[in-house]
């Protein structure tokens, strides 16, 4: 971020393609970074810092490709070749404008605003570590969106293969920001894919300026320069071809280091716990209920009675106590509600189901407050079954919710155990006696009208304790 302050003052002093492109060059890194770490962090800054230092960017592109195509056409030029004159003239008219525009947008930059994020925003990321599996997790994605693309190219498709560009460059931007040992042994083979993409887009741009434009003597000079492009394009799309086709292509060699199998469900569920640290006021104690919901869920999949749980319920249930209190970032009235709408405007990671995420948004909105009902707007759209595991799930929440309470952790086992018509829980480190005795009485109404069995709740006995 001090770098692009520093480039803004050379491109000021001249709009020379080195200090055009250096400049980019410091946004591009920002804004990537900004990307990447914005779907671990939701601190509004960090889309802020983006939108600025894109604006600016995209203000400075036409700039670029007129230095690009210049750079182009001189390469491409062949003795006495009548057009090289008249398509220089051209592309260099539009030089003066073009740079006259990109002294408003310097001028319109906020300097001021990007100090301040310059002095906040690598103190939140100082939280995230570099190379952890979140952003191997992060990398993931993108590879797969950009394999997505490159194997939906079709022949010579200019805009296929503008896509993969953009795609390739989202995947190489987080390795470079985020995975150093990955980047170490993949920078080349990154870099020279991406500026082989990069040549074939230019050469797309070149000729649709010039293709365009009344700048050719004949039809046959015409023909010639268009000749000139397509060979070289068509040697960019071979080159690309033979690093990126096949079993032993770079696409497979960059997978082969990424999460695979359950390691990719995993990293969601770290991500979307991260997440929610830097939302939640009080994370210690979410991660403590979360730990609670899942003994009594396991307790209640053996002694509840029940019909046997779908698997992902329980992973559905770590991630709703987890996330159940995000919503107090915002307000501590209804923040169950807030909760709810938080969480649905996520996008769900790779390796979790958007329709998991949503059924954890809904058990996180009844944690507390009102009990679910049918008309309920949460509820719409879901299926009878799905209702139902709603219900079980917020049930299981609350009462979770409800033994830390006084937010101490001082209730730290809980033992579920069936017995005649009722359901036994024992908990360490309970009392009758204290306030949270009354918290947990409210707390398992819901679990007792799910389960249609009274609950009842007992110290646990120390004896039971020192065995395990």
């Amino acid at each position: 971020m001090q770098r692009v302050l520093e480039e803004c003052d050379r491109a000021r002093i001249s709009f020379e393609p080195d200090p055009v492109h250096d400049l980019r060059v410091a946004l591009r890194r920002c804004c990537s970074m900004a990307d990447g770490v914005a779907a671990i962090d939701p601190d509004p800054a960090w889309k802020e810092m983006k939108r600025a230092g894109k604006r600016l960017f995209r203000r400075l592109g036409e700039l670029r490709d007129v230095h690009v195509m210049q750079d182009w056409v001189h390469r491409l030029d062949s003795p006495d070749d009548p057009a090289t004159g008249a398509i220089l003239q051209f592309i260099t008219a539009r030089e003066t404008p073009l740079q006259q525009q990109a002294l408003r947008a310097l001028e319109e930059f906020d300097h001021k605003q990007w100090q301040r994020w310059r002095r906040s925003l690598p103190r939140r990321m100082a939280r995230l570590g570099q190379g952890s599996l979140i952003f191997r997790h992060l990398a993931l994605e993108r590879w797969t969106e950009a394999y997505r693309l490159h194997r939906q190219l079709r022949n010579h498709s200019r805009v296929g293969f503008h896509r993969v560009r953009i795609g390739l460059k989202r995947f190489r931007y987080i390795v470079e920001n985020f995975l150093p040992d990955q980047h170490a042994a993949w920078a080349g083979d990154l870099k020279k894919v991406q500026d082989v993409l990069g040549a074939i887009h230019d050469l797309d741009v070149l000729w649709s300026v010039v293709g365009r434009a009344n700048v050719f003597p004949d039809s046959q000079a015409r023909l010639g320069w268009q000749g000139k492009i397509d060979h070289e394009r068509v040697q960019g799309i071979e080159i690309y071809r033979k690093q990126m086709q096949g079993k032993d292509s770079l696409w497979q060699v960059w997978r082969g280091e990424l999460p695979k199998g359950k390691q990719i469900e995993s990293a969601a569920r770290l991500r979307l716990k991260r997440w929610a640290s830097f939302l939640d006021p009080d994370f210690k104690h979410s991660m403590h209920v979360a730990r609670l919901a899942l003994q009594l869920y396991d307790g209640l999949s053996v002694n509840g009675r029940a019909p046997a749980f779908p698997l992902q319920e329980r992973a559905v249930l770590q991630i709703a106590a987890l996330l159940h209190d995000v919503g107090r970032c915002r307000n501590e009235k209804a923040h169950h509600k807030a909760s709810y709408r938080i969480i649905r405007r996520l996008v769900s990671p790779l390796g979790w189901r958007e329709q998991d995420l949503l059924m954890a948004a809904t058990v996180a909105r009844y944690h507390r407050g009102a009990l679910p009902r049918a008309g309920d707007k949460a509820l719409h759209g879901l299926s009878p079954s799905q209702r139902q595991g709603v219900s079980r799930l917020a049930g299981i929440l609350r009462l979770a919710n409800a033994f830390d309470a006084s937010r101490d952790g001082r209730i730290r086992r809980l033992e579920v155990e069936g017995r005649n018509g009722w359901l036994l829980i024992a908990a360490q480190g309970y009392s009758p006696r204290d306030r949270t005795a009354e918290a947990i009485a409210a707390g398992r109404h819901l679990l007792e009208t799910v389960y249609r069995r009274p609950v009842i709740v007992k110290p646990m006995r120390m004896s039971v304790v020192s065995r395990r």
